[in-house]
């Protein structure tokens, strides 16, 4: 567990910012746009298993400056590359993944004699217990909305990490607090705490 990351997530702190200072060594307040945006890329890219050349496509970064910068990760999120290689060491001895809520996914590809399967199926281990327990959440959270719209409005799909609902535009107040409540107490048992914004309009485009 990444205790630091845990409370900057729970105290609202920017973390694609913070990463950004922790690696250049500077001020929060002195990170530029440009560094933040290099530093979301390898904080969503690296449970992917970004190589240094994908970062360096994905920034501009020259291929030596991404494998130091992606050296450097690492140093300063310790826990993250510790949670990366203990799963994939369960996938290679156990023959599976699986999300916070115990769902599984078969791994036999980690094992693979051909380097690009092998590769592949690490980066889906390595990331299918994130994404999948995100899934989880969502399916839980869609159960709970369902039951306490009660009328007031109806569920019409579910898009990632996206909940749309029709209502009546008299209604929609109640359903805002009924969406946001239910999603963001959806999972009371894990250390990260949820936030959920809502948005109104009256077409899909407007939200």
């Amino acid at each position: 567990d990444d205790k630091e990351l845990i409370d900057d997530f729970n105290n609202g702190v920017d973390v694609h910012t913070k990463t950004a200072a922790l690696v250049y060594g500077i001020d929060m307040s002195d990170v530029t746009k440009s560094q933040r945006r290099d530093a979301k890329v390898i904080n969503f890219g690296v449970l992917y298993g970004m190589s240094p050349h994908g970062l360096s496509v994905a920034t501009g970064m020259s291929l030596i400056e991404a494998k130091k910068y992606i050296e450097q990760y690492f140093e300063l999120r310790a826990p993250i590359r510790k949670y990366i290689d203990t799963t994939l060491n369960k996938a290679k001895t156990d023959g599976y993944v699986e999300t916070y809520y115990g769902r599984r996914r078969p791994t036999p590809d980690v094992n693979s004699s051909n380097y690009m399967v092998r590769e592949a199926a690490n980066r889906q281990a390595a990331n299918m217990p994130i994404q999948g327990t995100e899934a989880d959440l969502m399916k839980l959270a869609m159960n709970q909305v369902e039951g306490r719209l009660d009328g007031l409005g109806m569920q019409i799909l579910q898009v990632h990490d996206s909940i749309l609902v029709e209502c009546p535009e008299e209604n929609a107040d109640k359903v805002v607090e009924i969406l946001k409540t239910t999603m963001e107490s959806i999972a009371p048992e894990i250390p990260v705490k949820l936030s959920v914004d809502v948005n109104v309009g009256k077409n899909w485009g407007e939200l």
